[in-house]
């Protein structure tokens, strides 16, 4: 037998929790003491155990005292109801998240515009909340994003509709490239990677070649970062990755040209002769070993 005390110590209950129980019906204990204090069985702890494990599916306590006390209830089919309702609620919970996360996102990106606003100067382009997070998470201690991020906190309804226009002519030279069926490396596509890169350095952040090159990779492995730059109904299959290459070829291109190496080396070094090349390597090395 275990009082009301010890049944609250170790099922993890208050005891007002349990004299609840047992005025509900639910649980009443199998036995009392000489002075009527509540004494409970191991059956009636198995029957706690029963109660407390409904309790944790959410079921109300009337459906539980109908499952723990009478047996020839359906037990399976309350608990695919109930399994149901989960997986609804589950649903309704992921779609609240991710308001929550769109809210969080757009405090993040530091544009302090109406929704209206927003609406009227970004159109289409949405700014995808979990990729945001995301990023946002991944970059937070880069001086470049830092950077972005103060730039695009200062800039006015004014700056971001002058900013989402250029974009837009932006985009329509990309598409007209890459409808053209030219190389990606080719002067025009890498043309138009060099304009992506100018306009980030004047609107957000300086975009060196090796930054620029991240922001492709990000832009070819994840559709949700491509979305900023090229809405969905604009995309062609490839771009993305079109455009990764041409940023990649404008970098190489940015590149300063190291030159032609001076004439007098040239003349000092003179003709080699077929495998000569190698056998001075090779003897070098013997040297140094």
């Amino acid at each position: 037998m275990y009082s009301v005390g010890q049944v609250s110590g170790f099922a993890g209950v208050t005891v007002r929790t349990l004299h609840h129980y047992d005025r509900a019906g639910l649980l009443s204990p199998g036995a009392r003491s000489a002075a009527g204090y509540r004494l409970y069985t191991d059956a009636d702890l198995a029957c706690l155990q029963q109660i407390l494990f409904y309790r944790e599916l959410g079921f109300p306590l009337d459906e539980i005292a109908v499952l723990v006390k009478d047996p020839e209830t359906d037990v399976l089919k309350h608990l695919r109801g109930r399994h149901r309702l989960l997986t609804e609620q589950f649903a309704k919970l992921g779609r609240l998240i991710e308001v929550a996360e769109r809210a969080m996102e757009v405090r993040g990106t530091g544009v302090e515009l109406t929704p209206e606003e927003r609406f009227e100067v970004f159109g289409e382009i949405t700014f995808d909340l979990s990729y945001a997070t995301e990023a946002h998470l991944k970059w937070e201690h880069s001086e470049g994003h830092q950077r972005s991020m103060a730039s695009a906190a200062r800039h006015t309804k004014e700056d971001w509709a002058q900013v989402m226009a250029e974009a837009a002519r932006w985009r329509e030279r990309l598409l007209a490239v890459f409808d053209a069926g030219g190389p990606p490396d080719g002067e025009a596509a890498m043309d138009v990677a060099e304009e992506h890169r100018e306009h980030l350095t004047r609107w957000f952040t300086p975009c060196p070649v090796d930054m620029h090159g991240r922001i492709a990779d990000d832009f070819a492995a994840d559709p949700r970062a491509f979305a900023l730059l090229v809405p969905p109904s604009e995309q062609r299959p490839g771009l993305a990755g079109f455009l990764r290459t041409a940023i990649y070829a404008n970098a190489v291109r940015q590149e300063p040209d190291p030159g032609p190496a001076p004439e007098e080396d040239q003349v000092a070094a003179g003709p080699q002769e077929p495998g000569r090349e190698e056998d001075q390597d090779a003897a070098g090395s013997r040297e140094q070993a």
